[in-house]
């Protein structure tokens, strides 16, 4: 159903969602870029409509809202361990088309791809989602071409015009905060992107030969294994474990799940001194596969949902796009 609603019916609706909601959103952080004197605007808790960034796409996904970059799966003594408790409050997560579509490759992943995850089962089962729509495209994205540019998946669609406030609520749950005086009823459909700068043209042939193609090494000589495009990508799902123990008590403290990334020196490690890839090449190779090819083949769809944050941050300027665009002419 669609509202329209002004400022001030606005804010106190949404003061009213913040006592049984905790609401992440994208939000800027002056002076906390990667550089000196630059900004970043990431998903942080808001407290008000005025910390969301309405106009520009984040760096970060929404990603850290529903996985924790550094999350603490239990504690842990000489006698027993302890699962510490979530949150009380469900989720409203703001958030674009792109990165809708992209919640659904992190249900495959941790919930249809072997045993649930538990710790993301139970956050992901009181989270809702807010569309912000998209007017414009983002310089790297190409969500068109991904068939991400528009979503129907929404609980809310929220749009911001001027001293007014549009609104579409699909989720019961949400419109009895709606169901005031001070609502009108109107139209409200999603804007969309219809057309970004960069295209991408996905190969349709590619198989296990792919994987002797020597771009992988004309790109991987370029790598330098920071990982940054994994940490920003929203569909990235890659872990790893650290033990952590108290100084006071050796055989007392607790397991953290902490981001990780397929591209940085170690990740492949195993017992005895073996690694399943060993160089930036082979990394790129899997990074790339597995977003356009592994992926699709178990769960019939692509892993990428075309945001374009990867290429934004990469500090060495390489492609996703190109190297998607080459497999497309070199592989067919």
């Amino acid at each position: 159903m669609g509202y329209q609603l002004s400022r001030k019916t606005a804010d106190e609706i949404f003061g009213r969602l913040k006592q049984d909601y905790d609401i992440f959103a994208p939000k800027l952080y002056p002076g906390e870029g990667c550089f000196s004197d630059t900004d970043v605007i990431r998903y942080g808790k808001v407290g008000s409509l005025d910390e969301i960034e309405w106009s520009k796409r984040s760096d970060y996904s929404f990603k850290e809202a529903l996985l924790a970059v550094n999350e603490v799966l239990f504690y842990f003594t000489e006698k027993e361990t302890r699962v510490p408790s979530c949150t009380d409050k469900k989720l409203l997560i703001f958030l674009r088309s792109c990165d809708l579509h992209a919640v659904k490759r992190l249900d495959a992943i941790y919930l249809n791809n072997g045993p649930e995850d538990f710790y993301y089962k139970r956050l992901r089962e009181k989270a809702r989602f807010v569309l912000m729509g998209c007017s414009e495209t983002c310089g790297t994205g190409f969500c068109v071409s991904m068939g991400t540019n528009r979503t129907e998946e929404y609980d809310l669609y929220l749009k911001p015009e001027g001293e007014l406030y549009r609104a579409d609520c699909r989720l019961e749950e949400l419109q009895r905060y709606f169901l005031t005086e001070e609502v009108s009823v109107c139209e409200a459909v999603p804007d969309y992107v219809r057309e970004n700068k960069e295209k991408v043209t996905f190969p349709e042939k590619l198989s296990t030969e792919t994987f002797s193609n020597p771009l992988w090494a004309e790109y991987g000589s370029r790598c330098i294994g920071c990982g940054r495009c994994n940490s920003v990508c929203p569909t990235c799902t890659c872990f790893t474990m650290q033990d952590i123990t108290y100084r006071d008590n050796e055989n007392a403290g607790e397991r953290r799940r902490v981001w990780a990334s397929c591209q940085v020196d170690g990740y492949t490690d195993i017992a005895g001194g073996n690694s399943f890839r060993k160089t930036q090449g082979e990394k790129m190779r899997f990074k790339v596969m597995h977003k356009i090819y592994d992926f699709e083949k178990r769960f019939g769809y692509p892993m990428c949902v075309g945001c374009g944050r990867c290429d934004e941050v990469c500090p060495e300027y390489i492609s996703y796009v190109n190297i998607i665009n080459r497999l497309a002419k070199e592989e067919g």
